[in-house]
């Protein structure tokens, strides 16, 4: 199957200069050399080839590997970047026109990813611009650990750890080293890492259509950066078990690619191949490192997780992984205002977790710890009845709720209220003090501050705080159904005052504003207390449904057309309604059955 990419760009054939052109109007310290569009050369804006009294380093490539390689380019990095077209080698003028740009009297050094167009562009113009008297020496880098050792002349791909290498080199360039020593440096470190990739997606190139080769829930194993092939294509797994494989194909024995032993000190590089979230790069990291420590015995120096070598839009990520030494973490330490290496990766790294701070004079009750009652009241069997039914009713409606929310809003109303609810039927059992409401009350809005996020979670832990205030106040020994009501009033009004929502605004309040008004009604009038909370709970329930016909007025509702509101209740008013239904009964059936 296929179908025509989306792409935000102009001519496909103009991606590459237009891509410069926006990267060096945002960072001011990269220039390119005028030569659009045979030459695409980005470089340092601060030094001048003749004068320049370092060695300069300079990389380069195919593009659509962004940030790679230029936005590598800076003090204690790169001096300067060829591009060449999309995953097309640059040709032997632009590179040529590069080294003649930036290139002093201490020489430059050439680092080359191990493809066939790369090796030989820049070993031509190597050899051009040593007939013109530079000094330039060329190292190789192929740290791809995918495939078995080779057996012809192509070798190993060279993959994101290329990015270690231009980091180790440019730190030992921005030293004064002579020629000699950088490129031994550079040699020694491209020697020292190994990569695999994992892909989800192919690429798209600009300007062609889209193709799923790998098909629904497959994974593709060992692949390269240009959109190749990988190694083997598998059925797509949880990442614990993807993490583990990489690791045990870039640290393997047989094939014995990087020099790393169990004691070793490593660097771990997390890369995103282009579609990859960072929430994801950072779950692969988190599971990399303890991989690292437990399967295969290393200690982990460095981390440096994002997108460094991508392949356009592809999904997907690789792992690298550096044999250390002091000397290999100084140059990595080693500042560079290069834009996209990562800031704040260097130096000892402090305890990952610390405990979470305490209120200052008690950890839960200043004279006492809450735990559920030994035996309890008839009013804390009823309160605990209508708790676990309220409870259990939010967890049924898990789905439904996501469903409606997933045309209104963000479609986890229910998975964040579900969180809720399971916290508050857990904690139930071991903490609540069901024969004391108030605190009861309050421990509820414990629970739900705990493990709700979002503005669901605010709300309710709101609701409750209020509900428990007006409930502390009543000096009587027993909740009577009047003082439930008026704890319902307090938790609505503090709702209303913080929120900003009203009746009306489509929000659960608009389930509990008529459930209060009818309570109060048949309160009032002297109805049995049992059989005004049924009545308020249909009020709730006619209130949640009745939704379906207001205009948002709070919430990301607001950004979502009238015709797509009017198909679905609010969630927020259906979950409210729920519990609170499901409450009703339950006391209705404690009543009748003591």
């Amino acid at each position: 199957m296929a179908f025509q990419s989306k792409k935000l760009i102009n001519d496909p054939n103009d991606v590459v200069t237009e891509f410069i052109e926006g990267l060096i109007e945002t960072y001011p310290g990269l220039q390119y050399l005028d030569g659009f569009p045979e030459v695409k050369v980005v470089l340092r804006a601060d030094i001048s080839g003749a004068k320049y009294d370092k060695v300069a380093i300079i990389s380069g490539g195919g593009s659509g590997h962004e940030p790679a390689y230029a936005g590598f380019v800076g003090e204690g990095m790169l001096t300067a970047a060829i591009c060449g077209d999309v995953f097309t080698s640059p040709n032997v003028d632009s590179i040529l026109a590069g080294i003649r740009a930036v290139t002093g009297p201490m020489g430059c050094l050439l680092i080359v990813t191990n493809y066939t167009g790369d090796r030989l562009n820049f070993g031509l113009a190597a050899e051009q611009a040593k007939s013109e008297g530079f000094k330039v020496e060329m190292v190789i880098v192929g740290d791809d650990c995918a495939l078995p050792p080779p057996r012809g002349i192509a070798g190993r791909r060279g993959l994101a750890g290329t990015i270690l290498v231009h980091k180790v080199a440019g730190a030992a360039a921005a030293c004064g080293l002579p020629l000699a020593d950088v490129s031994a440096e550079a040699k020694r470190a491209s020697e020292m890492v190994g990569t695999m990739g994992v892909a989800l997606s192919v690429c798209t190139l600009p300007g062609q259509v889209t193709s799923d080769r790998l098909g629904p829930g497959k994974m593709e194993l060992g692949l390269g950066i240009h959109g190749e092939p990988g190694a083997a294509v598998a059925d797509l797994q949880p990442v614990d078990v993807v993490v583990s494989h990489v690791l045990k194909e870039i640290l393997s024995s047989e094939t014995n690619y990087v020099p790393i032993t169990r004691g070793s000190r490593v660097v771990l590089l997390i890369n995103g191949l282009g579609a990859t979230p960072l929430m994801e790069l950072m779950i692969i990291a988190g599971k990399a490192v303890p991989g690292l420590q437990l399967e295969h015995g290393l200690a982990v120096d460095r981390v440096y997780t994002g997108s460094f070598v991508t392949s356009l839009d592809m999904a997907g990520f690789s792992i690298s992984v550096m044999k250390a030494d002091q000397a290999i973490l100084d140059r990595l330490d080693a500042p560079t205002n290069a834009p996209n290496w990562p800031v704040g990766a260097e130096g000892n790294r402090p305890p990952a977790k610390i405990p979470v701070p305490l209120p200052p004079s008690h950890s839960i009750q200043s004279d006492k710890t809450l735990s559920r009652p030994e035996k309890l009241s008839p009013q804390g069997h009823i309160l605990e009845g209508a708790i676990e039914a309220a409870a259990t009713e939010v967890v049924n409606l898990r789905d439904n709720l996501n469903e409606w929310d997933s045309k209104v809003g963000d479609g986890d109303c229910g998975s964040t209220m579900f969180r809720g609810a399971v916290a508050i039927l857990e904690d139930m059992k071991k903490y609540y003090p069901l024969n004391d409401p108030a605190e009861t009350i309050n421990e509820i809005g414990s629970s739900i501050r705990r493990v709700m996020g979002g503005t669901s979670g605010i709300l309710y832990s709101i609701f409750s705080k209020a509900a428990y205030a007006e409930l502390k106040a009543n000096t009587e020994s027993v909740v009577t159904a009047l003082h439930w009501a008026n704890a319902l009033e307090a938790a609505i009004a503090a709702v209303s005052k913080y929120g900003g929502a009203s009746a009306g605004y489509r929000t659960l309040l608009d389930a509990l504003i008529p459930a209060l008004s009818a309570l109060k009604e048949r309160l009032n009038a002297g109805d049995d207390p049992v059989d005004a909370f049924i009545i308020s709970a249909e009020a709730a329930s006619a209130g949640a449904e009745s939704t379906k016909h207001m205009q948002a007025q709070a919430g990301r509702s607001t950004y979502v057309p009238g015709d797509v509101l009017a198909s679905v209740p609010d969630p927020g008013a259906m979950a409210a309604a729920g519990w609170y239904r499901a409450a009703a009964l339950a006391v209705k059936e404690k009543y009748n059955t003591a």
